[in-house]
Parts: C-alpha cells; structure tokens; sequence
C-alpha cells in the first residue's frame, strides 16, 4: 500500500489543496492521502490560527465526497509541538506495511534542509511528493549535498498550479472581498456561517 501524507493548517482548505492531493493520488499511484491536520505547526508560532476544531469542521466538509482522502487526527490528539518526523514516525506504526509518501511544495523542498532532523524524516518516508512550482528554484545537488540519500526520493508531481493559498483568502475575506470560488462550496458555506477570518459586520463583495 502507498499512502500519502498531506500536512497543513488547512485553515481554510481550498481548491489548491485539493488539487494537489488530487494528482498525487493518481500521479505517485498512492492508494489513499491522510490529511494531517496540524494543531500548532512550530513554524507558524505567533500567527493567528482558527481553533482546531473549527478547521477540522472545515477539512471534514473539504473531503467528504472522496472516500480516497482521509483525516489523520495524528497531530492533533497529542501535545506540541508537531515535527513531520513525530508524525512520520507515528504513522509507521499505524501503517506499517505501507509506503508513506510526503506531500510537500517545492518552497518547502528547498527549506527541508531547515527542517527538524530531516535526515530521520528522509530515512523514514517513502518518498517525497513535491509540487513543481516555475517560481521556485530548488538546488538539487545543494540539498543532496545536507541530506544524502533526498534525491532518489523525490518525485515531482506535474499539476495545474493554481495560484491560491489559504493566507489570501483570509485576506481577502478581511477585506469583505470575492473569495468563494476559491473554496469548495460546501467549505465556503461553513466559512460564512461560522463569520470566520472578517471584522464583524464586513460581508463578501456581491451580497
């Protein structure tokens, strides 16, 4: 069995998300994709984050129509702070005759260097499933160079690349701006009734 990993805050999931687990999951031939809901990412200390179970809510109304996308409560039913390698490891032990394949972009391809014991976290997966991204120049022979042994583990995943990303949505949901169609409908319904990421009384443009 081949499964892939997807982390993130998912706050709020959208379209680019979906997408990506989309085409990993026929590209990479992966049988199911866990989404790792995070509670508290160590690389986003400080940021406002939506509280985990108003995510989780979100998430679960994301991935309701496709039985191949799953929710890991891996990081979240256990205390901070959450490193990939924790949750690879933890992982193994639910899933131990599976391959498990990490689902990352190509930004934080080129920063695993930076990541917590990266080395462990290459050891343990399967592979990587990186999102090519024209904007992002990865050095390849660099990164072989910090983690030996990355190269032959990365496959890169050939998709549309939409250029939406949960911090715009929530800017532009700030500014009472058009963010709708960036969301699966049912996650934009569960957005507004929630009145999540605006100033009271600030509305979407058009209603």
């Amino acid at each position: 069995m081949r499964i892939g990993i997807f982390g993130g805050t998912f706050d709020p999931p959208h379209i680019g998300h979906l997408i990506l687990a989309a085409e990993a999951l026929e590209q990479l031939k992966l049988d199911k994709v866990l989404w790792a809901l995070t509670a508290d990412p160590p690389h986003k200390q400080g940021q406002v984050i939506s509280p985990v179970d108003v995510r989780l809510q979100l998430l679960q109304a994301a991935l309701a129509d496709n039985p191949a996308f799953e929710i890991s409560r891996v990081e979240i039913d256990r205390p901070g702070p959450h490193y990939a390698v924790d949750t690879v490891r933890i992982l193994q032990g639910q899933y131990a005759q599976a391959a498990l394949i990490y689902l990352i972009g190509s930004d934080s391809l080129r920063d695993l260097f930076s990541w917590h014991t990266p080395q462990d976290l290459t050891a343990r997966v399967g592979g990587y499933g990186v999102m090519h991204r024209p904007d992002i120049e990865v050095d390849m022979a660099a990164l072989e160079r910090d983690i030996p042994g990355i190269t032959a583990k990365v496959q890169f995943i050939d998709t549309l690349l939409v250029e939406i990303s949960a911090k715009q949505i929530r800017q532009r949901a700030a500014a009472g701006q058009t963010y709708r169609y960036f969301l699966p409908p049912q996650v934009f319904e569960l957005v507004e009734e929630f009145n999540l990421y605006r100033p009271v009384g600030i509305q979407e443009e058009g209603k």
